[in-house]
């Protein structure tokens, strides 16, 4: 875990990596959750004895949309910022699902701030870029340019 002393410290860091999180298994489980949370069951994501047979990788391959849903949680694990009164997820500019991720696999986020501009009430606008690393694979899963905004503690 990076830790920043404020979100002034962050100017510095534009254009730079800020880090990589832990490594998070795909498990059926956690696909099959995100298909009943979703209504997405189409069965390259869910039917075990079909893509056994039908898919390459032999196995069923998780939603391109909960690769990205894990974002956050990953990217938390990589940077925090002291005096920081909160952190919001403001949007997406760019989302591309460049591999599968075939069930059991490992991923982890490789983060990198890419541009930091001024925000209402005291915060700051990162555009950040992620890349969805796939154990083993010199191919991501996904590279996402993802916008989080930052408020400082202090007004």
């Amino acid at each position: 875990m990076r830790e920043i002393g404020c979100i002034e410290d962050l100017h510095q860091l534009v254009g730079q990596e800020l880090g990589v999180s832990d490594w998070l298994v795909i498990d059926q489980e956690r696909i099959n959750k995100f298909a009943d949370a979703t209504g997405d069951h189409q069965w390259i994501h869910l039917d075990t004895e079909r893509a056994y047979k039908e898919l390459s990788g032999g196995t069923t391959i998780a939603h391109g949309y909960l690769i990205v849903s894990l974002i956050p949680m990953l990217t938390s694990q990589i940077f925090t910022v002291k005096n920081n009164r909160k952190r919001i997820n403001y949007g997406s500019n760019r989302v591309r699902f460049t591999n599968s991720v075939y069930t059991g696999s490992r991923i982890r986020a490789r983060l990198f701030l890419k541009a930091l501009e001024p925000f209402k009430e005291n915060g700051v606008q990162a555009t950040l870029e992620i890349k969805m690393e796939i154990d083993g694979d010199s191919r991501p899963a996904c590279v996402a340019e993802t916008i989080t905004v930052l408020f400082s503690a202090t007004t």
